[in-house]
């Protein structure tokens, strides 16, 4: 991916004509630019996924964190061998407590977006923080408020939205192309989860498993839960519903205009792994009733529903996923929009796009409201898949109606002493 610079005079250049964005002007902190006038970024959690998105950032580096002694040394490797300075940490409390790094990057397991971010946006830092954006509904909507209510920019991860073959597609739905939008088809991977358990041990020297674990319930070390295996126990994310759940309803909402709404009901059915190695879902079929009469169908081990998106129109169909656009008839995948047919949001790389909103403080492709409601989606989800019953869901006040037990659901304890109410405290 590529990196890119920004200036005080290139900045200052453009700021007047961003300014329109907003009813009240986003101030630019001086803290924005680095003493050689250059983003600097923190980067929290540098495991695959950290690693992908540090070597996207790897110029604009200075800081990195990580409970894995491991993981924080070939890190700090990685960014001083190309000539830059860099400091690493084992608290993100310290890295956010630097007044020269403008922006922070969150590559941790699910469990820990949520207060890293909302810690970030109090410390006066922009964040880029990888999908699903939350572990629960309540969490995200706390990181919109924080964002908003500090003026951070936030992206969410998703950077499918970046890519042309996403947009293209969601362009012609939106602009009825494959006639009227009758239904939308979701297919997530199956759970590729790390196999037989095996006993509980004592944590590896080079990992600090008290803040590995933060805010989840306490639980003794396994291996098999840890790093990469995080994804498949509700105590630390999702599954595939909100691993590829989050990247394919994030498209299927783009092209259904529901970036700012949601589902009003979801009811289908779940299959488990019948040993019990692994909590999240093993097969799915959920179907989602959005406001505007569309339903989607989201799919995991389903035989008829294929990867990725497909958009199913009166007059065709456009399925859409990575390295893939085509459409029945297949004639609609080469049209051209006419004038006054609705454009929607252009980026040539997702990291890019962030740098590129931290000069303007415009909001990113995929600012932090939308990866909200896509995560919102796949939680929605999983409690159906857990509870086995079909919810109605209030888009506009984000609450399950007439089922306390569910709505319950839609948040979780943090063990002490963390919190999400309370503010950050620099170390």
């Amino acid at each position: 991916m590529s990196t890119i610079h920004f200036t005080r005079r290139r900045f200052l250049q453009t700021t007047a004509a961003a300014s329109t964005v907003f009813a009240v002007p986003y101030v630019v902190p001086s803290s924005v630019f680095g003493a050689n006038e250059k983003i600097h970024t923190g980067h929290i959690g540098l495991g695959g996924q950290g690693r992908g998105n540090l070597g996207a950032f790897m110029s604009n580096a200075v800081a990195v964190c990580d409970v894995d002694q491991s993981r924080l040394a070939t890190a700090v490797k990685s960014v001083t061998d190309k000539g830059n300075k860099c400091e690493g940490y084992g608290d993100y409390r310290k890295l956010l407590d630097r007044k020269d790094i403008d922006a922070v990057v969150i590559s941790t397991p699910d469990h820990w977006h949520a207060l890293t971010t909302i810690h970030a946006c109090q410390a006066g830092k922009d964040v880029y923080c990888e999908k699903p954006l939350s572990l629960t509904i309540v969490e995200g909507r706390k990181m919109v408020e924080a964002a908003r209510a500090n003026k951070r920019i936030v992206q969410t991860g998703s950077q499918q939205r970046s890519s042309a073959n996403f947009r293209e597609a969601c362009e012609l739905v939106r602009n009825g192309y494959i006639g009227k939008l009758q239904k939308v088809t979701v297919g997530i991977a199956n759970a590729n989860h790390p196999g037989e358990p095996i006993p509980d041990s004592d944590p590896p020297a080079e990992l600090d498993y008290e803040m590995w674990l933060g805010p989840a319930p306490y639980r003794p070390y396994n291996k098999k839960r840890v790093h990469y295996n995080f994804r498949f126990f509700w105590d630390y994310s999702g599954g595939q519903m909100t691993n590829w759940g989050a990247h394919h309803i994030d498209i299927a909402h783009w092209g259904m205009g529901m970036d700012n709404s949601g589902p009003v009901s979801v009811e289908g059915t779940a299959e488990f792994h019948p040993k019990k190695w692994h909590e999240v879902t093993e097969k799915v079929r959920l179907t989602y009733l959005y406001p505007n009469g569309v339903t989607m169908i989201v799919g995991q081990g389903q035989k008829d529903i294929p990867g990725g998106t497909v958009f199913i129109g009166d007059k065709g169909t456009i399925e859409v996923n990575r390295g893939k656009l085509t459409s029945t008839p297949g004639d609609i995948i080469k049209t051209k929009l006419k004038d006054g047919d609705e454009r929607l949001y252009v980026s040539s790389g997702h990291h890019k796009n962030f740098l590129e909103c931290i000069q303007t403080r415009e909001l990113p492709i995929c600012d932090v409201e939308i990866g909200h409601r896509t995560a919102t989606a796949c939680h929605l989800g999983n409690l159906v898949a857990r509870i086995g019953r079909k919810i109605q869901w209030d888009p506009v006040k984000e609450q399950i109606v007439g089922d306390d037990e569910a709505n319950q659901m839609t948040s979780r304890p943090y063990r002490a002493p963390w919190s999400l109410e309370k503010k950050l405290a620099l170390r």
